[in-house]
């Protein structure tokens, strides 16, 4: 492992690359990059660089949102069939036929969306600002694209608002149940339980927290809490232990997988780097649509 590591720093070096991973990506790789977040962090971090050449360690969609907000900079993801099925779980045709049945309405995307989707969209959102997006519209009626728990979440802060609300969801966090919460509560009766916004309504209710990955670092950081209990993808909590050393950090149950962050592997990381291969191309007219929904969601960010 020693060896491939030193030869994608070479690579890395040679190529004048920057290597972004996002907080669900193995041990090895998030050590590995120059940056490491979630799928926002990443892109705007991308906005800011000198450096022509991205290696976006994640899946798809994170790899087309860089592109979409730095159209000019090369853009690699080292696993070509690193998808999302959230994102997936609308189509183009789909969300045309709701925005001709809800013509009042505004679009509201979760980044977790593909380019096609974002472009037919009003505005983005994330996990973080879901609900400040959702309030500061101009529209009293929302279609909420595509995660349903998400969309709930957004709801329940948000009651003077109508939601049409699509039926996706991630399949990592829909895995979390209340008999997780409470199970993990009484093993670790004092630690703060941290569960993100794509798990399901009940046990958002259970936590003490619901909030993206970087709110959980934040919490984290901040808290003068020594355990904590993880409800999202299990390699945020390497993340955790890494920025906290002192503290101790579990997961809300069984550790959850999610099995398309895993397909970038060293030996890909290297293949994309020594090959310059899967470029992220997209057409400019959906890059120019697209960025607009997201420089939209950035200025509640």
């Amino acid at each position: 492992m020693d060896k491939m590591i030193d030869k994608i720093k070479k690579l890395k070096k040679y190529l004048g690359a920057v290597i972004l991973a996002h907080n669900y990506q193995a041990p090895e790789i998030q050590d590995l990059s120059d940056f490491c977040g979630d799928s926002l962090e990443l892109a705007k971090i991308c906005r800011r660089l000198k450096e022509n050449t991205i290696v976006l360690c994640g899946v798809q969609f994170m790899a087309e949102t860089v592109k979409i907000l730095s159209p000019a900079k090369r853009v690699l993801l080292p696993a070509k069939d690193a998808g999302c099925p959230l994102a997936d779980a609308i189509t183009s045709d789909e969300l045309v036929a709701l925005k001709k049945k809800y013509p009042a309405a505004w679009v509201v995307s979760y980044v977790n969306t593909s380019a096609k989707i974002k472009a037919l969209s009003n505005i983005c959102c994330t996990s973080s600002n879901a609900v400040s997006v959702v309030k500061n519209i101009p529209a009293d009626q929302v279609i909420f694209i595509p995660d349903k728990n998400l969309g709930a979440w957004v709801k329940k802060n948000i009651s003077q608002k109508e939601f049409v609300i699509w039926k996706g969801f991630c399949y990592v966090h829909e895995q979390f149940t209340l008999e997780d919460v409470n199970q993990t509560r009484g093993l670790y009766p004092e630690a703060v339980i941290m569960v993100h916004p794509e798990c399901r309504p009940e046990v958002q209710d259970a936590a003490n927290f619901i909030v993206s990955t970087s709110g959980m670092l934040k919490i984290a950081k901040d808290s003068s809490k020594l355990q904590f209990i993880v409800g999202t993808e299990a390699n945020l909590i390497y993340r955790l232990k890494k920025k906290n050393p002192q503290k101790e950090f579990y997961s809300l149950g069984n550790a959850r997988i999610c099995i398309n962050m895993k397909k970038t592997t060293l030996s890909e990381l290297y293949d994309s780097l020594v090959k310059e291969q899967y470029e992220i191309t997209l057409d400019e007219a959906i890059i120019e649509k697209a960025r607009k929904s997201l420089e939209e969601m950035i200025k509640y960010v």
